[in-house]
């Protein structure tokens, strides 16, 4: 009987390409034809109704029970118009993926026939059950009541997969009892936060006619792609996402020729229709390319305000998934698939715009620009070195713990980068030294003037986790699944306390007589000078930077169940309580949420490790040693010296011993998951996984890959790396 490897690579070899078929040569004729958006707007509502959305996205204002009927009304006939038949309310709730419960506008009346209704208190609230959703303890399992809130921030959209049609209405996610069970309603508070301060700053110290600021964030997406006859025959990938079992090919990502290579024809077509997808829920996809490792791709788009990226990076992932099955094909957005090659990563490159379309992280070309520039830069690093543990913790997954530190990826240890020139540029500043500028760039500075900063005065790191490349920071640290609202509530909340307290730290100096320039340099000078030590330019991979970090004093937190303590630490407690980002509930709610997730994630790789050793591996291996001996017995009892089967007796030994290795592996297992689940204490038993049972793995590991590469091809039944990395 054919094994499922061979009939997916046979599948594979015959697989044809699927053609796609775009609406317009041109991406402008359909891009946001699927999304209510001011042009919808404007053609579906009347004039009062208009503004009253308009107000509730510009300025926050609420949007009163008898005006949410005409906007409902209005939303209701655009979406029919477009041939939709549901609603629901689109949340994302703390599982990490969105959710969705469809309602139909379908309502009967009393002579039987029936109408299409949608009602205002439809669009603003809706009821789903909140009991089976992650709630750390703030809910019981027989209470189901939660609550959706229509976020008018973010526009509505329609989704269509296949036949169906359905209005998506992007909420926040509410318990009963009022605690945000979701990453959006705390986002929404930490970008309100951060705003709000930087609005703060520069009307009082920059231009008195700021009134407004927004957080631009664009999100560079990593994934792999492999044929779906290999996923559906890789137990491990289908139930944790990465290869728990697997020999690495001999030829990786060493020639580096899949890096901006030509894109497979399989996978072009696979690009042309999800991009054809997210152009019409309007996604502003600017670039797709081949990524380092074989089989990894990346798609990025142009920068939006942050709410919106967000939604519309876990929209994309959506898609990605649901299109890639229409050509036999399957996403990997897990950050580290295969052992031995790049993992991938989600780069959130973020900034602040204030109004006018002024980026607060672009330098000028005056003193008074490059003073308010060197106030948001040098906060941001002041930021980031006085809560490195939170940011860190903000994308602690166990899936990332396999990238973070790996040779590709930024390490655990927090840091920034700034650059040569911009490192020049500060330590003049502190130094009060004046120099004579240089041709390439000006670089001389001193306490009262501030010479033009040049935009491109950084080089890129990619070893770095935070890194300023021009006029924004790449925070590249934050891993490839993951919802990028973690990351942006703690990254937008440091920001917002540090422009707070600078703020308050400046007007001091103003009340006691200080000239405002001379206080605000003051200032800026103490943050850099104590902030210095997380400014780092070299090479973050280098286990050099691991040493030198602690002599620093910076942290090296490398597995999640640690790294996750910073939340509940007194100093992140304070920093959240008081920005009002969650109550202590909520914290401590999120807190054992992110425990448990890695406990249960853990344990699943756990069972599935064990059954593709014991149903996979072993028989394998036993089938193997089998022939061997049987091949030793002919050869003995023809006679023939045992010189002449010595190196086939080696080989059943050296099998044997790695046999002998699996068992005693899956019995220590067994043994571990029991006594970590037998904790009581959330905290302990993740630990228990990570530092007791997840070891394991990597002995079970070893000793199958060892086997892999000496056993007859014909008997590995779980699809090779070779072949999973390189048929497409």
């Amino acid at each position: 009987m054919i094994s499922l490897r061979f009939s997916a690579i046979e599948k594979i070899l015959n697989r044809p390409n699927i053609s796609v078929k775009t609406p317009s040569t041109k991406i402008s004729d359909y891009f946001n034809s699927n999304v209510f958006n001011d042009f919808a707007m404007k053609n579906f509502l009347d004039k009062e109704a208009y503004e009253a959305v308009v107000s509730a996205i510009k300025h926050g204002e609420n949007i009163d029970r008898e005006m949410a009927n005409q906007v409902a009304s209005g939303m209701k006939n655009w979406a029919i118009s477009h041939g939709v038949t549901h609603f629901t309310h689109w949340f994302q709730p703390l599982t990490g993926t969105t959710a969705e419960k469809h309602d139909a506008f379908f309502d009967p009346v009393e002579d039987g026939r029936a109408i299409e209704k949608f009602a205002g208190n439809a669009l603003v609230q809706q009821e789903p059950d909140a009991s089976s959703f992650p709630n750390g303890g703030l809910r019981n399992t027989f209470e189901a009541r939660g609550y959706t809130a229509w976020d008018p921030s973010s526009p509505a959209f329609i989704i269509e997969i296949e036949n169906a049609k359905t209005l998506c209405i992007p909420t926040i996610f509410v318990s009963y009892t009022g605690e945000a069970l979701d990453y959006k309603a705390p986002l929404l508070k930490a970008l309100n936060a951060v705003e709000t301060a930087a609005v703060d700053v520069c009307s009082s110290y920059f231009d008195k006619n700021v009134n407004k600021a927004t957080v631009s964030l664009g999100i560079e997406q990593e994934y792999f792609i492999v044929d779906q006859a290999f996923f559906h025959a890789r137990p491990d990938l289908m139930l944790t996402g990465r290869t728990l079992l697997g020999r690495a090919p001999e030829k990786g990502q060493q020639l580096e020729d899949h890096y901006f290579g030509t894109v497979p024809p399989r996978v072009l077509n696979f690009m042309l229709e999800f991009e054809t997808e997210c152009y019409k829920l309007g996604i502003p996809l600017k670039t797709r390319h081949n990524e380092v490792a074989p089989g990894q791709f990346e798609c990025a788009p142009n920068f939006e305000e942050a709410n919106l990226a967000i939604d519309h990076n876990q929209l994309l992932m959506d898609v990605m998934e649901r299109v890639a099955k229409r050509h036999g094909l399957e996403v990997l957005l897990h950050e580290k698939p295969f052992a031995g090659v790049n993992g991938s990563g989600k780069h959130n490159n973020w900034s602040i715009i204030s109004n006018g379309n002024v980026n607060l992280f672009a330098p000028g070309k005056t003193p008074h620009n490059n003073l308010q520039f060197l106030t948001f830069f040098i906060c941001a690093i002041k930021a980031v070195h006085t809560h490195a543990d939170l940011l860190r913790a903000s994308i602690a997954t166990a899936s990332n713990d396999h990238r973070l530190g790996a040779n590709e990826a930024p390490p655990a240890i927090m840091s920034v980068f700034i650059g040569t020139q911009l490192t020049s540029v500060l330590n003049d500043f502190v130094s009060e030294n004046k120099k004579e500028s240089k041709t390439a760039s000006k670089t001389s500075i001193n306490i009262k003037k501030i010479p033009e900063i040049l935009l491109d005065n950084t080089d890129r790191n990619r070893t770095s986790p935070f890194a300023f490349t021009g006029n924004k920071f790449e925070f590249r640290a934050v891993g490839s699944s993951a919802n990028c609202a973690n990351a942006m509530i703690i990254l937008n909340t440091i920001m917002a306390e540090q422009l707070k307290l600078f703020k308050q730290e400046v007007d001091e100096l103003i009340k006691h007589g200080t000239k405002k320039d001379d206080a605000i340099l003051k200032t800026l000078k103490e943050y850099y000078l104590s902030s210095k030590n997380v400014l780092f330019e070299g090479n973050g991979y280098g286990e050099e930077w691991a040493i030198e970090a602690k002599k620093r004093g910076l942290s090296n937190i490398k597995t999640t169940p640690e790294a996750l303590n910073a939340y509940i630490s007194e100093k992140s407690k304070k920093v959240l309580l008081n920005n009002k980002i969650f109550d202590e509930r909520e914290l401590e709610a999120r807190y054992e949420i992110m425990q448990e997730m890695y406990i249960k994630k853990i344990e699943i790789e756990a069972k599935v490790i064990g059954q593709l050793a014991a149903s996979h591996v072993l028989p394998a291996a036993i089938e193997f040693q089998s022939r061997i001996a049987k091949s030793v017995a002919n050869m003995k009892a023809a006679g023939l010296a045992k010189s002449n089967y010595q190196t086939q007796i080696e080989l059943i030994q050296m099998i044997a011993k790695h046999i002998a290795t699996i068992d005693e592996g899956l019995k220590s297992l067994a043994i571990e998951a029991k006594n970590a689940n037998s904790l009581k204490n959330t905290q302990k038993r993740a630990m228990a996984y990570c530092n007791k049972v997840k070891p394991i793995f990597d002995t079970i590991r070893k000793a199958s890959d060892s086997l892999e590469f000496f056993i007859d091809d014909e008997l590995w039944k779980l699809p090779k790396y070779r072949e999973m990395l390189f048929l497409k």
